[in-house]
């Protein structure tokens, strides 16, 4: 095989099949990790920064990762040429959407400092600092007005997946059973 990813088991693997059992159902979304499994170039290991590197150095063709690592990547100088070495596609399900992960941000019942969490979490939520998330760590911005990085800009437009999160959280035990049924870790 020639694609590389993180352990299946990971969160950011975990939310895609989740995505793909909320489109496709269990047993397409059993399929799709048993064909992905037989084509992996070696055990999932790693993370987001190591499948580019990967690429570069020729173990894999495709890997699977959050775009935001790029940012980080082109501007070290030792990760540079393994950025420089891949682009960006986002893969789309059938309906024209593509999973993407969130940062995001949730208060406890048990917050000590509820009155300060909510500034901090309305801030956080603010055009000002959906601006720096997207300046300084290459995101897309939640807010639609906000813009993007210029090079975020350069990797293109996509349709976010529009299955609610509540959902894809729901879906994550699923998606968990499904990818130890494979073994898709060995």
């Amino acid at each position: 095989g020639r694609i590389c990813t993180r352990p299946g088991t990971h969160d950011y693997n975990l939310g895609l099949m989740a995505g793909i059992i909320a489109h496709d159902g269990e047993e397409a979304a059993k399929a799709w990790a048993t064909g992905l499994r037989a084509n992996l170039a070696h055990k999932p290991e790693g993370n987001d920064r190591s499948q580019v590197k990967s690429i570069w150095a020729g173990e894999c063709d495709i890997s699977l990762g959050n775009t935001y690592y790029m940012g980080a990547m082109l501007a070290d100088p030792e990760q540079k040429e393994w950025a420089d070495s891949v682009r960006i596609v986002y893969p789309v399900f059938k309906d024209g959407g593509t999973h993407v992960n969130v940062s995001g941000v949730a208060m406890t019942k048990a917050a000590p400092n509820k009155a300060e969490a909510i500034k901090l979490m309305e801030f956080l939520a603010s055009d000002e600092a959906q601006a720096i998330y997207a300046e300084i760590n290459h995101e897309f911005p939640v807010e639609p007005g906000v813009a993007r990085s210029e090079l975020v800009e350069s990797w293109g437009d996509f349709t976010p997946d529009s299955v609610n999160l509540a959902e894809l959280a729901r879906l994550r035990p699923v998606a968990l059973r499904i990818m130890e049924e494979v073994n898709f870790d060995g």
